[in-house]
């Protein structure tokens, strides 16, 4: 397995496990887990609402029953998210990492992360709330989610902790990031800017961007691989390099986010290790410039 450095700090796998699954799968937990660590993923990614908090349990009696493992991988988990609303309250970040700390049977996160903007944020309760919990053992590292630069920028002007990654929905059929950098000094649909230049700004600060639903459709989370109704030459495209790397479709999924000079670690979420393996085995081919566009254009997208 190919690794990066995630904000330059930690070294990483470039495809991490993202566990929102994990509740529903808690009989073949093991086998998933282990299949994962197996590929050389030691990069782990969760969040306190994921399964009602019962994805973390699942992980926890994990590494309760293998005790040695904690030290060797990584865990993350996020917080922020409320029935309702969003909450960056000091009191609330703080309260989800304890509870967090509990259901995943640790002492400490390598990562915290902020679960989608919450527009009442108030800058100097997130730094007092991520200097607490630094000092006191708790979170080493911290990042968002679902941020654009200014947000993350407002955030900076009290936290004084590195913002480390930034969490965002990347695939291709979600590749906005990328069409709206290709088409500057342009008036057509493509050009319209929704996420702020993160994608170059994440790489002017040395910001991970992790990609969640990488391999689905939207919002929704439709896969787009098999769907030959909605993506018919993409999919023709993705087998026809499957068969040239003798790999899977989602293989070559992978490997076209992983060519991204931007270093994007992808968050796999599947929860089938023969598809584990599959998305792992992306990160050992390097897609040719001309094979990178193909898949990109075969996705409906036009270059100017």
């Amino acid at each position: 397995m190919k690794r990066i450095m995630i904000g330059n700090v930690i070294d990483a796998p470039v495809v991490a496990m993202g566990c929102m699954r994990l509740k529903g799968a808690e009989e073949n937990a093991d086998r998933i887990i282990g299949t994962a660590l197996e590929c050389g993923i030691d990069y782990f990614d969760h969040a306190d609402i994921y399964g009602g908090g019962q994805c973390e349990e699942v992980f926890g009696k994990y590494l309760t029953a293998h005790k040695d493992l904690r030290d060797k991988i990584t865990v993350q988990t996020k917080c922020g998210i409320r029935n309702g609303f969003f909450d960056f309250s000091k009191e609330h970040i703080i309260n989800s990492v304890n509870n967090s700390l509990k259901r995943l049977c640790t002492d400490y996160l390598d990562v915290l992360l902020l679960h989608r903007p919450d527009t009442l944020m108030e800058p100097d309760e997130v730094a007092e709330a991520f200097s607490l919990l630094e000092k006191e053992g708790k979170v080493k590292h911290f990042g968002v989610s679902n941020q654009n630069p200014y947000q993350i920028e407002l955030l900076k002007t009290a936290v004084k902790q590195p913002i480390i990654i930034n969490q965002l929905q990347f695939s291709i059929p979600e590749s906005g990031m990328v069409t709206s950098g290709l088409n500057v000094n342009m008036k057509n649909d493509e050009s319209f800017m929704h996420d702020g230049s993160a994608l170059e700004y994440s790489r002017i600060k040395g910001i991970t961007i992790q990609a969640w639903s990488p391999f689905q459709q939207g919002f929704i989370k439709k896969p787009f691989i098999g769907d030959y109704e909605t993506y018919p030459e993409l999919n023709k495209t993705l087998e026809e390099l499957a068969e040239k790397y003798d790999v899977q479709p989602i293989s070559i999924a992978s490997a076209w986010i992983l060519r991204h000079p931007a270093n994007i670690q992808v968050v796999s979420g599947s929860m089938n290790p023969e598809r584990i393996r599959a998305i792992c085995s992306g990160a050992d081919i390097t897609l040719t410039r001309e094979e990178w566009y193909s898949i990109y254009r075969s996705a409906g997208f036009r270059l100017p």
